[in-house]
């Protein structure tokens, strides 16, 4: 009776775990980031009312995800002095070093290839927004009516936050060492159901001895 209900678990929980991995949903879209303290942080606004300050590093990555959690940070070297060493400091101006991660082949449309990760140094007025210090240095960026930045460089070519498939999106491996994503859904079914058929083989051996 033991094994049955150990078995039933087990098929269970297997089941949950293939459903929830199934019914994840991702979005391909360029996310925004500051840099501080050694650490990349998703942007809590957009980059057209972002005003950075002379000396920040801000960041873009293009990447396939469910939400900001699960989003790939950008990726390399990061240093302002490095990035902007040969742009010199301007009254009534402020450099901001950009981070633009195209992403990885997996990230990328059908038919397109990203373009190899890049930095640049913008320099613009004292209240010039994120927006602005993009585009002095990213030329042509894609917008949509609802002013979502679709692309940097021209690239992606077209569309702009689609839907992916669950089967369509990055594994695991693939965005290992990418990002710093919190555990699936089907992880947390599978440590479950670990635990529960732990559980249950305890109890089956403590009827053993009091038997």
């Amino acid at each position: 009776m033991i094994r049955r209900g150990i078995l039933l678990l087990t098929v269970l929980f297997l089941t949950l775990a293939g459903s929830g991995q199934a019914q994840a949903v991702g979005y391909r879209y360029w996310s925004f980031w500051g840099y501080d303290n050694g650490r990349w942080t998703y942007a809590t606004q957009g980059p057209s009312t972002a005003r950075p300050s002379d000396g920040d590093v801000q960041g873009f990555r293009f990447s396939v995800s469910e939400d900001s959690a699960d989003s790939a940070k950008p990726r390399g070297t990061v240093s302002f002095p490095a990035i902007c060493a040969r742009t010199p400091a301007e009254p009534g101006k402020k450099r901001v070093a950009l981070v633009i991660d195209f992403g990885t082949a997996t990230d990328a449309p059908p038919g397109e290839t990203p373009p190899t990760r890049r930095t640049a140094c913008a320099r613009v007025s004292s209240d010039g927004t994120t927006a602005e210090a993009l585009a002095s240095v990213a030329k042509p960026l894609r917008y949509d009516t609802n002013a979502l930045l679709c692309a940097i460089g021209g690239y992606p070519e077209k569309g702009c936050g689609e839907q992916v498939a669950a089967g369509k999106r990055p594994t695991a491996a693939e965005k290992k060492g990418h990002q710093e994503g919190g555990p699936s859904v089907g992880l947390f079914v599978g440590a479950g159901a670990v635990a529960l058929l732990g559980t249950a083989a305890v109890w089956q051996s403590r009827r053993r001895r009091h038997a």
